[in-house]
């Protein structure tokens, strides 16, 4: 199995961890954690900013003095926009599960941005179809470059079955801005129904990375560098949230050149 991908492990608790240690990179982290009713997890943003993402279920939230209250109305990731907090450095956050839960922690370093912890609600997020015909997807931006954050960068799509998505493949993979930004990045996938597999190519121009998988519900593919395309199969639609980070918080990508004519076709 590619080191590029990871399986969930178990079924309840913290089942996928990405740190910057065992990533092997240094920006981008991820932990989703799927609870029961009642059931709490918290934690300390240290150097790190967070935003939790509540991908199915409701819960109660607070972070630093801010108490939320009850967050979350979709049941999956597949019908409506997510709840959301964003976490600052150098702040306590905690979230306990009124149903079923599941809750993705994004995080990365804290600039010293001194922004306060605050709710972002399903109506404060904006929605963009991208693409067309077979490369049409749904685009919902949780914590897009234009709201305040330090380095975090953090969207959900949502690819009908036999479409494709972060296709025609780009990159940003170099500090070369304003042409291209370095951002790593992670893809947590869902299937809906949940049987289902769709694929994801991670891969380099000199072909020195080069890996194709096959992407199953709650698993988890990195991003540390290359062109990333995905293609969801017939009757199984693919949603994924991704993750990126980088030394400037800027999202522009370089597209593959031989595959660039589709933009126009």
């Amino acid at each position: 199995m590619s080191k590029l991908l990871l399986k969930p492990k178990g079924g309840t608790g913290l089942v996928t961890r990405v740190t910057p240690q065992n990533a092997g990179w240094t920006y981008v982290g991820f932990d989703l954690y799927r609870l029961a009713p009642g059931e709490t997890v918290s934690a300390e943003t240290e150097s790190r900013e967070a935003c939790l993402v509540f991908v199915s279920g409701r819960g109660k939230a607070s972070a630093g003095d801010k108490d939320f209250g009850l967050l979350g109305e979709r049941m999956t990731p597949f019908e409506g926009k997510p709840w959301s907090v964003y976490v600052p450095e150098s702040s306590h956050w905690s979230v306990t599960a009124e149903t079923e839960l599941e809750l993705a922690v994004c995080t990365a370093p804290g600039l010293g941005g001194g922004l306060p912890p605050r709710m972002i609600a399903p109506d404060d997020i904006g929605q963009e179809v991208r693409g067309k015909g077979t490369n049409t997807r749904y685009v919902t931006n949780i914590l897009p470059e234009s709201e305040p954050a330090d380095s975090l960068l953090v969207v959900e799509v949502i690819t009908p079955g036999g479409h494709t998505s972060s296709y025609p493949p780009h990159k940003h993979d170099q500090d070369n801005l304003p042409e291209e930004s370095y951002l790593e990045e992670t893809y947590y996938h869902r299937l809906n129904p949940r049987q289902g597999f769709a694929f994801q190519r991670v891969y380099t121009d000199d072909g020195s990375l080069d890996e194709t998988m096959a992407v199953e519900d709650g698993d988890v593919v990195m991003v540390p560098r290359g062109y990333h395309p995905c293609a969801a199969c017939h009757g199984y639609d693919l949603y994924y949230l991704n993750v990126m980070a980088g030394p400037k918080r800027t999202w522009k990508f370089h597209n593959a050149r031989e595959h660039e004519w589709l933009l126009g076709a």
